[in-house]
């Protein structure tokens, strides 16, 4: 990096004054400047200035290789910021990066909390929803939000489904001469602050939040019967063994259970389901959970629906397994690509027993009864038995 022509830096709603000897010769230098208009205003640039286009694209300023640019963004540009987008598209020496307190790091100072046990979270451009695998009670979480009616929509977002008794803070113009910070109860948070320079911190109280478990209860999921029951279910995801970062290919996916839990565990899955209304529910239950961004559903049939697919960690198949289907995902996966399937029918069984025979893994059997009334008495209410195989590539 010894002479990057482009320069990114993270600016304050301190303007000039808070940005680094480094930071401010690297602006002067600057042919042409890229920012929000009020990072162009703060840090007073001029003519230089040119406001980032509406959506971003970073080609604009790829057009200045080889000439002095610099990119402003607020506080942290690797946080919620362009950084990365724009350092992934260059080389190591045509780039340096001066970073500024995120709003993350002024919320947790302004409130008192560690910075390394809260969840941050930018909303300002993704659903509610993806707050939904991280409350739970007690837990503290910064979330960046568009505006301050986004916040009024938040607090009631947040009331409507038990978490009104929430601790609410909003938190404007953090680091500025106009910072203003808040304190109210979620369910009786109303008003809209001005400006759009809100972020929004909570400490979350009220309903019961998602277990870290593997076997969800059913009733959280949409589905019309066809969905892997809660018992089976956690015993396919700790065959499957989810770990953040892995991709799953959900065959036949019902109701898309199993993506939603693997998802919940860090990774992506791709659901692929051949009957629309049942996509349909996968889709819902996708954007119920906050995972829309790690589950895409694919309506059509397996093994032909799985040609445009990138290489799963793993793979479930919860219904139509044949020979087939087995010879067409068997022959793509990469080494160490975990499989799991299950069988309710005894041809499908049959077939899990001859694959166990040829490719080793392991072959379980597995029969669940639950009690239920018999007159004036309970007895055992046996399910169907289900033949789970479970094998490495």
């Amino acid at each position: 990096m010894a002479d990057p022509w482009l320069t990114i830096i993270g600016i304050g709603e301190d303007g000039l004054a808070g940005l680094s000897e480094a930071s401010r010769k690297a602006l002067g230098n600057a042919e042409t400047v890229f920012g929000g208009e009020r990072h162009l205003a703060l840090a007073d640039v001029g003519g230089r200035g040119r406001p980032w286009p509406v959506p971003f694209d970073a080609s604009i300023v790829l057009s200045c290789r080889g000439r002095p640019t610099a990119v402003l963004a607020s506080g942290d540009p690797f946080w919620y910021g362009a950084g990365a987008s724009l350092a992934e598209k260059l080389n190591a020496d045509e780039w340096i990066a001066y970073t500024a307190p995120s709003t993350f790091s002024l919320a947790a100072a302004r409130l008192g909390w560690r910075l390394e046990s809260i969840t941050c979270l930018g909303l300002h451009a993704a659903p509610f929803e993806r707050l939904v695998p991280h409350l739970a009670a007690g837990a503290r979480i910064v979330c960046l939000v568009r505006d301050g009616r986004a916040a009024v929509d938040l607090a009631r977002w947040l009331t409507e489904r038990g978490w009104g008794a929430s601790s609410f803070w909003t938190l404007v113009a953090l680091g500025g001469p106009h910072e203003r910070v808040g304190k109210y109860r979620a369910e009786t948070y109303t008003r809209a602050s001005a400006g759009n320079l809100v972020a929004v911190a909570l400490e979350a109280r009220g309903a019961d939040g998602l277990s870290r478990g593997s076997g969800l209860p059913d009733a959280l999921f949409a589905h019309d019967g066809q969905i892997t029951k809660r018992p089976v279910r956690a015993l396919a995801l700790s065959a499957l063994g989810p770990c953040p970062g892995g991709h799953l290919w959900d065959i036949g996916a019902g109701s898309g259970s199993i993506s939603v839990e693997w998802a919940l565990c860090g990774g992506t899955a791709s659901a692929i389901e051949a009957r629309e209304d049942r996509a349909a529910n996968i889709r819902s239950n996708a954007a119920a959970f906050g995972l829309a961004h790690r589950i895409a559903i694919i309506t059509g049939k397996a093994p032909e629906a799985l040609a445009a697919l990138d290489l799963p960690d793993a793979v479930f198949i919860g219904g139509g397994f044949d020979i087939a289907m087995f010879d067409a995902i068997w022959s793509r996966i990469g080494p160490g690509t975990r499989l799991v399937a299950h069988a309710v029918t005894l041809e499908t069984e049959a077939l899990l027993g001859e694959l166990h025979r040829r490719h080793d893994g392991e072959l379980m059997r597995v029969e669940i009864a639950h009690a239920g009334p018999l007159g004036r008495y309970r007895s055992w209410e046996a399910s169907r038995p289900v033949v789970q195989w479970s094998t490495a590539r």
